[in-house]
């Protein structure tokens, strides 16, 4: 009768401390990052659109619902409510459109596809404030380069709320419209060669294949987009703090740049330009899930 020895186990040496604990070590840094500059100041400005809260003097006790009713009944409020939307629409319509036509020019394989890809990519590493400060000596009419058109022409670029909106619309496409080109590229280079590839063995024009099939495939492309155009407008406050200040006349005031002037000039009540954030704050999460269910019931449709 012969017996069997046991198997030996060989010591290994445990290269880290496994378990739950693991992970909370790794996620630690995320989360005191997100805790400290999230969810802090996200408490913060809900206590202060519920108190009296002067700038310089701190928190007097509770104030609600008063601060909610004064950011409403502000002079204006409803001004900088439709001009931020009007604001909005039109630069996320121009934004996708010719992000979506810039993409589809640099996808043909040309000779030039690098140098256009290049050129549109270089406005999108230049910071927004800088872009603003550029383009505010580009529109001066004492300074600018085209001081003396603008003198012997008898125009202005921000001297009236026409000419003031559209400069910083075009602006915001020169420096922006590289960025969305790139997010539109990264949607066609994901649609399947193949799917062309059939569409032209069964005779489907190019706008046809555009509609039927570049168009439909988009759409998560197309929804990532629209929200974050959407979102970027509706909080839209560099450009316009630096090149209009909200003139002529509050005529170009956003809803960011009155919660800045409410805070820190005028009123200077930190209480009202909370509320006023706490209402832009549910606006936004109401129009971002109202376009992301828009886009989920087409694609089910």
């Amino acid at each position: 009768m012969t017996s069997t020895a046991p198997p030996v186990r060989r010591w290994r040496p445990r290269t880290g401390f496994g378990g739950p604990l693991q992970g909370w070590l790794y996620a630690a840094p995320t989360a005191i990052f997100v805790t400290l500059l999230f969810l802090v100041p996200l408490v913060l400005v809900f206590q202060m659109s519920a108190s009296d809260w002067p700038l310089l003097s701190g928190n007097r006790g509770i104030n609600f619902p008063e601060n909610y009713a004064d950011a409403v009944n502000h002079r204006l409020f409803w001004d900088s409510i439709r001009f931020t939307l009007l604001y909005t629409v039109i630069t996320t319509v121009i934004l996708i459109g010719l992000g979506l036509g810039l993409a589809l020019l640099v996808q043909e394989s040309t000779r030039w596809k690098g140098f256009l890809r290049t050129a549109f990519l270089i406005p999108s590493a230049l910071g927004l404030a800088s872009a603003s400060l550029l383009f505010y000596v580009l529109y001066s009419p004492i300074a600018g380069p085209f001081a003396e058109l603008m003198k012997s022409w008898g125009i202005t670029f921000l001297g009236t709320p026409e000419g003031a909106l559209w400069s910083t619309i075009f602006l915001i496409v020169w420096r922006f419209a590289g960025f969305y080109m790139l997010l539109m590229l990264v949607g066609l280079q994901g649609i399947p060669d193949d799917v062309y590839e059939a569409a032209r063995i069964d005779g489907a024009s190019r706008w046809q294949t555009f509609r039927s099939i570049t168009v439909p495939l988009l759409k998560p492309t197309f929804a990532l987009t629209t929200v974050m155009c959407v979102t970027g407008s509706l909080l839209a406050f560099e450009q316009f703090y630096i090149l209009t200040k909200g003139g002529p006349d509050n005529s170009t005031m956003t809803v960011v740049q009155l919660i800045y002037n409410v805070a820190f000039q005028g009123q200077n009540s930190l209480g009202i330009a909370g509320a006023l954030s706490v209402i832009v704050l549910l606006a936004l999460i109401v129009i971002n899930v109202f376009q992301l269910r828009a886009f989920r019931r087409t694609d089910e449709s």
